[in-house]
This record gives C-alpha cells, structure tokens and sequence, in this order.
C-alpha cells in the first residue's frame, strides 16, 4: 500500500497519480489506497465481537444527540397533546430521511478523510462563502442552549426533589453552566476526544435504555405500546390544531437534526473511517500531539481499492441502520409511550414551560419518591448527553474548519489544534451562560429544531456536488440523490412554515 499520501499511487493504477482535483478555492486531495479495515482498527479479523468493540463508535456518538431534545422535550410534548396518530408518521419518515443523509454526509468523509465542514468549502463559490455559512446555521441553530436549560432544569428538580419556582429560574441556568463544565473535563482528560464520547455515551444510552424499557413494561398498558407503534408507520393527516410549525420542531430533532447532521459526522474521521485514518484525529490533553492534515486524502480507482470500498461501506451501514436509527426509533418510542401514559392517567398534558420533569412529577405522585427521582435522573441522562455531543461539536467543527482554511492559524498553533479547541470550549461556555436567559428550554429546541431544517434547504445539493466527484467506486448511485431531494423537500416545508409563524405571528399552516 502506498505510505506516501502525497506521493505516486501504488502499481495497481494505470498511471502515476499524486493528487486528486475536487471542487474549487480547496487544494487538490493527496492520493493513497484505501487502509483495510484490520489494519486500522489493528485486529486479525473482523467478527461480529471484534465489530461491537472496535467498529461501532461514531453512531453511539451521534445516537447520545438523538436521545435528547427531539425524544425527551418535542416528541413527548407533541404526543401528550395530540396522541400518536398524525404525529408517529412524521418521526418515522424525519428518521429515515436522516440516516440516507447521515450515510451521504459519512460517504465524504471515509472517502476523502475531509470532515463535512471542510469539505463544503470546495462548493462553489469556495471555501469563503460555504465554511463561514455552514458554522453560521450551524451555531445559530445551537447556541441559545435549549439542550444545556432542559438538563439543568432536570438536575435542579433532581438535587432538590422539587421544580423550580419562576424565581428560581437562575439556579437552573447555574446547573447548565456547570454541566457545561462537565463536558469540558471529559474532553479534558482524554486521550482521544472521540473515544471519551464513545465511551460516556455508551454508558449513557445504555442506562437509560435499560430504566426505560423495565419501565415501560412495568406500567405502559398493551393497548398504548400498540398506539405508539401503530402511530409510527401509519399515514394519517395530522390531528386538528396543531401547527407544522410544532411538527417541524418534532421533524427537525427526530434523529438528529435534519440538515445539520454533519455536524456530528466529524468522528468518522477520528475514529479512522476508510481514508479518515490517513488524515489524523484531535487527541485530548493526556494524549500525545496528533497532526491533522488540513487537506484531504482520496483513493486511485483500482480493482482493490474498489473491494475495500465495499468492506467499508458495509460497515458504515451497520454504524448507521443498526446503531443510529435502531437505537434513534426506540428513543422515541419508549419516552412518548411513557408520555401517553402519564396523561392518560394524570388528565393533563405538557407545557412548553415544564415538559422535562413533567414525567417525572406525575409519576412520582402515583409512584412515591423513588419513581420521581429516577425519572429525573433518566431525564438528566438523556439531556446530558444531547448536551456532551452538541457542546463538543460546536468547538470541534470551529476547530476543524479554522485548521484547515487558515495557514497562519496553524503556524500559530504549531500544528497542534488542541490549542485552539480548548480556550475556544472555555469561552464558548461564556457564551452559552448568556444565551440561556434568551427563553423557556422547550422553547429554544424549539427554536433549534427549525434552524436545523433550514440546513436542509441547501446542505443535500452540496452532498451531491461533492460526492458525484469522488472516486468511481465511493459514489452514491443514482436513488442516493432522489433521497437527497427528498430531505430538501420534507424539512424544507417545515422551515418556511416555522420562517413565516415566526415573522408574523401566525401559522401558515394549521392542521
């Protein structure tokens, strides 16, 4: 195999190539073949074991998002007002159409080891108007913090075994702030950032996967787990009075985000997809110097390269379709069938203003003290760990695209990006402190949730330039792009939807 990524391509190519052109404004790809996945992942062979503990990570990663804001604030909020007929099928079609974008979006960077970010800069007009714009939606769906305020208004009603009084209000903010801090010193103490997320998710989802199944089973009936699922895979109009605005928040943070996803599709490069490990990966503050390469590398379509494509993507796949969306369905599922317990049997429903411990307070009346506080501490699981992924990628995507674009920045860092992604976290956590007191926590989701279908207006047209110019063997075949087209289609009439109700005042749609 060729070392050399800037050098000749092995004798399995019919001529010398060193670099590959692709796009505009972004030097060319360096050229190297495609590493087998043993040789990455430094193991004889791949079996089922060997793929659970050395191949599955970026999904968990992106998953700890989904099982967040979407499952534990917007779903249960929309189906304790409205029920599940009407409403199931959006977060059943949002989930799909995110997975074919998630598998677009991580189709750039195994081939090319270029995160998302960087990769836009190749779009025309260049690097100059995708880079900056991509991290302006990107930020603006994010930093009001809605994540941060729905965890710390869950810890607070957990330290305390109560909710916040409207006065009481700053507390809250206080606990997000420091959860923030938490974050920070889980990143802090890592050798590799992204085995450190890889590694708290999993422990994450699976503790609250698992209270939230024994739970459902213990007390959902029969007939509402039927309601939930039957409420996922059937078309119905949506139920009279809601607004596709409210279901565009629900569309929008079903999964992922809708057209912001690559943001979270940075870890396939770190964790050594396909040509990521060519390109290196940001290491934390106990590991050693790693050096990322600001310009991508790409394979030489040969008969090898082509078969190694295959064995990769086949375990992008299982990254994706089993992990993400399996796991991003039952995330779903389990809180909003929960939810329909509670307000079938309380007579009430949730408020903008108290649906994160909404769960937890009704339950603990029927249940005593102990129900309530490991609902809480469910509630805080789920938050938080929306809060890890989401925190980390708005420093990392800055850090990313600032590395790549900017040669003066990287002198000035003497090609370590660490000092530049630890300072920019400490301010950001500033920032965010003060975005906290914009809104309501549901409200900023809300809020977040339609900024993110506002990426998918344009994000799907720059996945398709880019990818219909990789090597032969990596590029989408031709229903790839209708899929593409589709995403643009569904979240793109939620955007409008929101865009209009928020400068007006009323809804362009009512159902």
């Amino acid at each position: 195999m060729a070392n050399d990524v800037d050098g000749p391509a092995t004798s399995e190519t019919t001529e010398t190539v060193s670099e590959y052109h692709l796009g505009v404004s972004r030097p060319p790809l360096g050229v190297a073949d495609l590493p087998e996945p043993e040789e990455v992942f430094k193991v004889r062979r791949l079996g089922v074991r060997q793929i659970i503990q050395f191949v599955i990570g970026p999904s968990l990663i992106a998953l700890g998002i989904s099982i967040g804001s979407g499952e534990w604030l917007l779903g249960p909020n929309a189906i304790g007002e409205f029920g599940f007929i009407g409403v199931g099928w959006v977060i059943t079609v949002s989930a799909v159409l995110q997975t074919f974008y998630n598998v677009e979006c991580s189709r750039y960077v195994m081939a090319t080891g270029e995160v998302p970010i960087v990769g836009f800069g190749r779009v025309p007009p260049g690097w100059k108007l995708w880079v900056p714009f991509a991290l302006i939606a990107f930020y603006f769906a994010f930093i009001f913090g809605g994540w941060a305020a729905g965890a710390g208004q869950g810890l607070f009603a957990l330290i305390t075994g109560r909710l916040h009084e409207p006065d009481e209000i700053e507390w809250v903010r206080v606990l997000a702030i420091g959860l923030l801090l938490v974050v920070f010193l889980i990143t802090a103490v890592a050798r590799k950032i992204s085995r450190a997320l890889e590694l708290a998710n999993f422990v994450i989802i699976g503790i609250l996967l698992t209270i939230l199944i024994i739970v459902c089973l213990a007390i959902v009936p029969w007939s509402i787990w039927w309601e939930g699922v039957r409420g996922l895979v059937t078309p119905a109009a949506p139920p009279p009075g809601i607004s596709a605005t409210t279901l565009g928040g629900l569309a929008g943070f079903t999964a992922l985000a809708s057209g912001l996803n690559w943001y979270a599709m940075n870890h396939y490069r770190d964790k050594g997809y396909g040509m990521g490990s060519r390109v290196g990966f940001l290491s934390g503050m106990r590991g050693e110097r790693q050096t990322i390469r600001p310009v991508g590398v790409t394979f030489p379509d040969t008969a090898a390269n082509t078969s190694r494509w295959k064995r990769w993507y086949k375990l992008l796949m299982i990254d994706l379709w089993v992990v993400f969306f399996g796991g991003a369905m039952i995330g779903m599922l389990l809180p909003t069938i929960l939810m329909a317990r509670v307000v079938q049997t309380s007579g009430e429903a949730p408020t903008t203003a108290n649906v994160p411990t909404f769960t937890a307070d009704k339950l603990g009346a029927e249940y005593g003290t102990w129900m309530f506080y490991l609902m809480l501490f469910v509630g805080v699981l789920v938050l938080f760990s929306t809060q890890l992924g989401i925190f980390e990628a708005l420093v990392r995507n800055l850090t990313d695209a600032s590395h790549a674009i900017s040669p003066k920045l990287r002198r000035r860092l003497e090609e370590d990006p660490r000092k530049f992604y630890y300072p920019f976290m400490l301010l950001l956590i500033v920032v965010i402190g003060g975005a906290l007191h914009l809104a309501l926590p549901t409200e900023l989701v809300q809020i977040s949730a339609n900024m993110s279908n506002f990426g998918a207006l344009m994000f799907p047209f720059a996945l398709m330039y880019l990818n219909s110019r990789l090597p032969r063997a990596a590029r989408p075949r031709p229903w790839h792009y209708i899929i593409l087209v589709l995403n643009v289609i569904f979240f793109g009439f939620f955007f409008v939807n929101f865009a209009y109700e928020f400068i007006t005042g009323t809804a362009l749609v009512q159902f």
